[in-house]
């Protein structure tokens, strides 16, 4: 779901971040990466009953909506997060996304993510289980309801 390598282009990936005022800010990896990168080690816990310990690199959220003059969109209640193709999306609450530990990840052990770890960019968000942390992130948007949710 939203992760087939057949159907994606790693380089015409783009994030698209959806803003208030109508206006799409399209933004690469390489421009993501300029940022102050943040390292998180957590175990990772699946719904289904695994877990493992991991090492994420990337911009921390709140990093990321400070550095983009994001300030009006970090004052909705949520954030909705869907994969390129729009076949998978979560919505998760402002608070949980302005976590210190809540970063935008590109990188998992020290290595760039995998296709099947979600590259070029994937959530992670250690306050909520893994099913929350979506592969692949092709767009963000903020509102005051709550996202659908796959």
């Amino acid at each position: 779901m939203g992760l087939d390598p057949d159907l994606f282009d790693p380089a015409g990936w783009k994030l698209n971040v959806s803003k208030l005022d109508g206006k799409t800010l399209e933004l690469s990896l390489a421009e993501l990466r300029t940022l102050p990168k943040t390292e998180v080690v957590y175990t990772f816990k699946c719904i289904e009953g695994w877990s493992q310990v991991s090492w994420w690199g990337g911009v921390r959220v709140a990093d990321f909506l400070a550095h983009y003059g994001l300030k009006a969109e970090a004052m909705k209640k949520y954030v909705g997060l869907s994969t390129p193709d729009e076949e998978y999306y979560v919505g998760i609450d402002i608070e949980s996304a302005l976590h210190p530990q809540t970063i935008l990840a590109y990188e998992v052990n020290g290595q760039p993510l995998p296709l099947d770890h979600g590259y070029p960019l994937r959530l992670i968000i250690p306050v909520k289980y893994g099913v929350k942390s979506l592969k692949r992130i092709g767009t963000l948007f903020f509102d005051d309801e709550k996202p659908a949710d796959y």
